[in-house]
């Protein structure tokens, strides 16, 4: 366990606790339910990602401050293995890396996935490297407001986000779970960086992960496969959660062994029985819910969540943000498609909790507090 960076909190104390209107009726001491729950969770979607640059203290902050039941640190490696909290391993366009005269040498083409990116990427740097850079809103278009905090805050590791979650809690009187996803481990795991072994140590390792909820999320089924043996029943409060990507594609552990299988494939009522066996819960994208054409209008549901949980599996979504260009088009407004539009984001989180959601992620718990709170 590494020390709480008590400089770091202070630095960014100024930018998440701001007061909100929105906080108004959030259960503050309202602890996550490790079974069904009696009411929907909220996942802040890599912290308060619509008020404060994603992954960061001041993001997962905001995120608490607002009424989150869990907060998201998307976890990479470091070239010395240290997991830190970037959603991807190109960051390019979350940190002020490229400003940086030396690290320009870094800068090269790397295939994830089968995709080809060009950028600088976490697994070539060491964890004291990445602590020379800071942070950047990577929706600058969209959410210029976050803009202004660029510079301001380092990029956390696993290990401070811990510390920070559990001194928040404690200060708050409210028990908040963690729901970090381990990104591309084929990926990493092809290039000598596994990332779950290191996560479950890290996990285990803290006093607080090892009493709150924790829910592990991965796009791949050999990862939860593994993560399901590896626990165990050590981990009563621990859940695992398999993703679901792109319908029409294979996930990419099943893509690299030769495989055609897609998530689509996978979640028929056979497959959900399946994923039961390895996993407590899935997480659809919001479209698969209720897809949409190509303008972005709504058509008719899914019976997904209803055939998950009969297979005994919890449905948490992703992910439902507030300005109009995330929004189906039915509940746009004229304001323009970078404006925040909290009533049609409310309506939205309200669609899916009326077909019987048990948690959703959104960049705004603000918001998803009013939704339940409202319903």
């Amino acid at each position: 366990m590494t020390r709480f960076n008590r400089r770091h909190f202070l630095q960014t104390t100024g930018a998440l606790l701001g007061s909100s209107s929105l906080l108004k009726g959030t259960d503050l001491f309202a602890a996550p339910s490790l079974a069904f729950p009696t009411r929907p969770l909220i996942f802040a979607h890599r912290g308060a990602s619509a008020l404060r640059p994603e992954h960061t203290l001041a993001a997962y902050g905001k995120a608490i401050i607002d009424g989150a039941d869990y907060i998201e640190p998307d976890l990479v490696p470091t070239k010395d293995g240290k997991l830190i909290a970037r959603h991807e391993s190109n960051i390019t366009d979350t940190t002020d890396v490229a400003q940086h005269p030396e690290f320009a040498n870094r800068r090269r083409v790397m295939t994830i996935d089968g995709k080809e990116q060009e950028g600088w990427f976490t697994s070539d740097f060491t964890l004291a490297e990445i602590k020379q850079l800071r942070a950047c809103e990577r929706l600058s278009k969209i959410r210029p407001f976050n803009s202004r905090y660029n510079g301001w805050f380092e990029i956390p590791s696993l290990e401070e986000v811990i510390d920070f979650v559990a001194a928040t809690s404690t200060a708050y009187g409210k028990n908040i779970g963690l729901i970090p996803e381990i990104k591309h481990p084929t990926h990493f795991r092809k290039i000598g960086l596994p990332s779950e072994d290191k996560l479950v140590e890290i996990l285990d390792h803290h006093p607080y992960t090892r009493q709150t909820a924790v829910e592990i999320q991965s796009f791949e089924p050999t990862a939860l496969r593994y993560l399901h043996q590896k626990i165990g029943q050590n981990h009563p409060n621990w859940k695992l959660m398999f993703l679901l990507g792109d319908p029409d594609m294979p996930p990419a552990d099943i893509l690299a062994s030769g495989g055609k299988t897609t998530y689509r494939n996978l979640i028929t009522k056979e497959g959900l029985q399946d994923i039961r066996r390895y996993a407590d819960a899935i997480g659809p994208a919001n479209e698969y819910l209720i897809p949409q054409d190509n303008t972005g209008q709504w058509l008719q549901p899914t019976s997904l969540i209803q055939d998950a949980h009969e297979a005994g599996l919890l449905v948490h979504s992703y992910t439902c943000r507030p300005e109009n260009i995330f929004l189906p088009r039915q509940l746009r407004n004229q304001e323009g498609d970078s404006s925040r539009n909290i009533q049609g984001s409310i309506a939205e989180i309200r669609r899916y909790l009326s077909m019987g959601l048990d948690g959703f992620f959104t960049d705004d718990p603000a918001i998803g507090r009013l939704a339940i709170t409202e319903l």
